[in-house]
């Protein structure tokens, strides 16, 4: 993952670093409809990415400043902005692989792998990242503190990429100038390759995380979407 490789190799000259489930098989496991390249159509049960994408056009910033997409990075270019309802920010998407080991995350996959995450599961243990889609946002910072958003580990998120929108959980945090993270599960989920050292987008990726929306487990894929499903249809008023 670019963003945790670049951190890492910072980390070793001094700066800090802490630390993605099967593709849905329909509608109803994802919160969109068929994944095609078509957007599917409106309806009571499902908002769609063009629907949430038009709520977020306008950016009022909540950051102090802006953020880095990466560690190498010539300038941050990205601000976290809020609305009443939700805070949102536009970036690429890195993969975070940290947490429990599995087939698909460990230091054979990804070089970097860390063997814990910000927030643990009802068990008290890491997150599973090639499980669970979840985003990850930066430290708390003088730049922003997600905490002071009505944010947590938990948190409900929406995840636009093109015409497909995914729901998920806040669960882990990364570099405190860095942004644009998310766990191999929710990729996967958005049709983003999810390798952890070579997988990613480059830009377009939408992330919506919903104040005080937190669910418990965390762990629950099947909470978070239908937590945000609502959410989401508030957001775009259609509740």
């Amino acid at each position: 993952m670019r963003t945790r490789m670049l951190a890492l190799t910072s980390a070793v000259c001094g700066a800090a670093l802490l630390g993605a489930a099967a593709p849905p098989a329909s509608a109803s496991a994802s919160g969109s409809a068929s994944g095609s390249a078509q957007e599917p159509e409106a309806d009571a049960g499902v908002v769609t990415a063009a629907e949430l994408l038009a709520e977020v056009r306008a950016c009022s910033r909540i950051s102090k400043g802006r953020y880095r997409t990466d560690s190498g990075s010539a300038k941050a270019t990205v601000p976290v902005c809020g609305t009443r309802d939700a805070v949102f920010w536009k970036a690429d998407m890195d993969i975070d692989c940290d947490g429990r080991k599995t087939r698909a995350c460990n230091r054979k996959t990804d070089p970097y792998f860390l063997p814990e995450t910000a927030f643990q599961s009802s068990r008290g243990e890491p997150l599973d990242s090639a499980a669970l889609p979840h985003v990850v946002v930066p430290g708390p910072s003088k730049v922003w503190d997600y905490r002071k958003s009505g944010l947590t580990g938990g948190s409900v998120v929406a995840v636009v990429y093109r015409d497909r929108v995914r729901y998920g959980v806040i669960g882990d945090t990364g570099p405190t100038g860095i942004i644009g993270e998310a766990s191999y599960a929710m990729a996967k989920s958005l049709g983003i390759d999810p390798d952890p050292s070579t997988g990613g987008a480059e830009s377009g990726v939408t992330y919506i995380a919903f104040k005080n929306s937190r669910i418990s487990p965390i762990e629950s894929r099947a909470r978070a979407q239908s937590r945000g499903a609502a959410l989401a249809r508030e957001f775009v008023g259609r509740s």
